[in-house]
């Protein structure tokens, strides 16, 4: 599996994820396109700044990309994210570059705590952050694409947690 970061190239992969029905079932719904691409042109110059890390998940089996994994600064936290494409789900994907993130980050050192916020509803996602060494704070309502949603809130502190 390989991290990289986000080209332009990738608005394909992101209506994939963020325009889907399925993808999208536990934040709110399917995006239109014109929003897909503002919002890709917005994580571009994140990228470009170094301000946030938005990695394509690109599987070793084949070139097309998997999904996203991101760290992000949000609201105060540091808050990461992740989404892998159904025909690659089931694959440890998501895991993985959850984890690489994570050992990204502790090496980086500027994050701080990491906060995961899975609607409670998302059993993998939980999961993830469950064997990925999160500890889970309880459970929240968290604001995303104008919804509300109720979460479980995750904290990651790459400080003092080895996985």
């Amino acid at each position: 599996m390989l991290l990289r970061d986000l080209e332009p190239a990738d608005l394909d992969a992101y209506v994939r994820m963020r325009g889907d029905p399925v993808m999208m079932s536990e934040l709110g719904g399917p995006q239109p396109r014109e929003r897909i691409a503002g919002e890709l042109t917005r994580d571009l110059e994140t990228v470009r700044e170094d301000s946030a890390w938005i990695k394509m998940i690109v599987p070793g089996d084949c070139p097309q990309v998997a999904g996203t994994v991101t760290l992000y600064p949000h609201g105060g936290i540091s808050e990461i994210g992740w989404m892998v494409l159904p025909e690659f789900q089931g694959r440890g994907l998501a895991s993985r570059a959850v984890r690489t993130l994570l050992d990204l980050a502790r090496a980086d050192g500027r994050w701080g705590l990491i906060h995961a916020f899975p609607s409670t509803t998302n059993a993998a996602s939980n999961a993830i952050c469950r064997s990925a060494g999160f500890s889970l704070v309880g459970q929240e309502e968290t604001a995303f694409a104008g919804r509300i949603f109720q979460t479980s809130h995750w904290v990651f502190d790459p400080s003092t947690q080895s996985r």
